[in-house]
């Protein structure tokens, strides 16, 4: 973990931690000997997340710390920045990781918009504006990681409450990340988190076994870890049937909607399908 960050001793945050990508961070901090506090909602879940990462953690239950948490409720993170504060001295990496699906149309349901936008959304912006503060007071080498989506950036027909939520979270992650860097004195570096096809309970919809095209949650967080260790600030993740080349044409080509006055998404318009499949083939 060669982030400066990501030391023993040192404390991380992550929302959404008790289950899937968050999960999977989260032990992984623990295991370098990290303080780990995960938020999340289900008190059995909770409990079984501290277990995982009780048994992770060299220094056992001590360094750990499982709370139940509405990340679309400020109230809720501020609350748990203090105690994080009082237990651990504070944060020093944050995962703004909680997010849902529950499948959304442009008519509604309205109150699925409202709780997507809610968590996905408000949720990152909640977190930053909680933890991000204390950690810049405190002066030291600190890391925020957002969670995003490739659905954020191509926007894909289907779900649009998800893809506006995550293209918030894009837009979001980005100015962090320039706050951040303006100020010659902050050591906090901010990152957006771009999963490919990762099989979790966001994605598992009744299945029980991993689809073969899926990454696991330890294969996505290792992969960001080594992403990390380079700089990125886009960790852009394929998976077992989405290479890193095929993710860049179709980013390209939905920017290329806007700079070349096509259909909005083009790519999905039967006037343009044969366009696409040219230019995806093409070097």
């Amino acid at each position: 973990m060669a982030h400066p960050a990501l030391k023993p001793g040192a404390t991380a945050v992550v929302t959404g931690g008790a289950a899937g990508i968050g999960l999977a961070a989260a032990r992984r901090f623990a295991e370098a000997g990290l303080n780990v506090v995960v938020a999340d909602l289900g008190e059995e879940r909770l409990a079984r997340a501290a277990a995982v990462l009780d048994a992770a953690a060299p220094r056992g239950g001590e360094a750990i710390l499982a709370r139940a948490c509405d990340v679309s409720r400020l109230p809720d993170l501020v609350a748990l920045e203090a105690e994080v504060a009082a237990r651990f001295g504070g944060t020093d990496v944050l995962v703004l990781n909680a997010g849902i699906q529950p499948g959304s149309s442009i008519d509604g349901p309205r109150e699925a918009w409202e709780r997507v936008l809610s968590v996905n959304l408000w949720g990152v912006i909640n977190g930053a504006q909680a933890f991000v503060p204390g950690m810049r007071e405190r002066g030291r080498d600190g890391l925020v990681v957002a969670t995003g989506s490739k659905q954020g950036i191509t926007t894909p027909p289907g779900d649009p409450a998800y893809n506006v939520s995550k293209a918030g979270v894009k837009a979001f992650a980005e100015a962090l990340a320039h706050d951040l860097r303006q100020d010659p004195a902050c050591r906090i570096t901010a990152h957006l988190l771009i999963p490919g096809f990762v099989f979790t309970g966001l994605t598992a919809r009744g299945r029980t076994e991993k689809p073969a095209g899926a990454w696991t949650p330890e294969e996505t967080v290792t992969f960001m870890l080594e992403r990390l260790e380079e700089g990125d600030f886009y960790i852009l993740c394929p998976d077992n049937e989405v290479t890193r080349a095929v993710d860049e044409k179709r980013i390209l080509w939905a920017a290329g909607d806007i700079v070349e006055n096509r259909p909005a998404l083009s790519r999905w318009h039967p006037d343009w399908t044969e366009a696409f499949g040219a230019f995806a083939k093409a070097r």
